[in-house]
């Protein structure tokens, strides 16, 4: 059986089963349910939450009939179980980049806890790459903003292993770790992690000055957004610099 690969993130692009199915897909709302139901094909979807999924609050008067002829137009390309409640079927092996991020963002924290940089960076960059991609671009509703602010997560996260695993390599990696802080601290400018890997960065390379700068920039603007101030773990960083 051939290879099935489906990308969400970016251009929709599917292959069922070894047969490119892009331009089978029946347009925008078959683009998004196809998407609903391969990342909820574990269980199965009740005609009111495809409904839900495709018209949100505003459904059109006839929304079960188009409902089924949808359903019917996307069985011609990929397996569908079901009438009243439905799910997609696909190999066991399929590949479907938001779940190959959830899954690499994984492997890559448990090359960190064992301290494995050198295998940690591959997979945090397979995930970052993905979520650097809009899911479902052009698309909107409840659904898929949840699935955007997860993603995002996960993109943070990705950015956060791929640093520090650059930075404990070291070497001509310092450069990869300090560009991929500076966007953390660019996507995230209050959350620590940034600030404290981009402190690492130019403690290794022996500028104490700029790592103070970091912390000074983030102290101020914990303070200024939400009248804290930085963490206990960031507290130590400083101190540890100072000393």
């Amino acid at each position: 059986m051939g290879e099935t690969r489906i990308q969400l993130c970016g251009p929709l692009a599917a292959r069922i089963a070894g047969t490119r199915i892009d331009d089978r897909i029946p347009g925008r709302q078959g683009r998004l349910l196809l998407a609903y139901l391969v990342l909820g094909r574990r269980s199965l979807a009740t005609r009111d939450e495809l409904v839900d999924v495709l018209w949100g609050e505003a459904p059109p008067d006839a929304s079960d009939a188009a409902l089924s002829a949808l359903l019917s137009k996307l069985r011609r390309i990929v397996t569908l179980e079901g009438r009243s409640e439905v799910r997609a079927v696909l190999e066991p092996d399929a590949w479907v980049d938001v779940e190959a991020a959830a899954e690499a963002v994984h492997r890559a924290e448990s090359c960190v806890a064992r301290e494995d940089w050198a295998v940690a960076w591959g997979p945090a960059r397979v995930a970052q790459h993905i979520t650097e991609r809009v899911f479902l671009p052009g698309e909107s509703g409840l659904w898929v903003s949840s699935r955007r602010r997860a993603l995002e997560a996960l993109r943070i996260r990705s950015l956060e292993l791929a640093g520090l695993a650059a930075a404990r390599i070291g070497g001509g990696e310092l450069a990869t770790a300090e560009r991929t802080a500076n966007r953390l601290v660019e996507l995230a400018p209050l959350r620590e992690s940034g600030t404290r890997l981009l402190m690492d960065v130019h403690a290794a390379r022996g500028n104490r000055a700029e790592a103070l700068l970091a912390y000074e920039e983030l102290r101020l603007r914990l303070r200024d957004e939400l009248g804290v101030g930085p963490s206990a773990e960031t507290v130590e960083a400083h101190r540890l610099l100072l000393g």
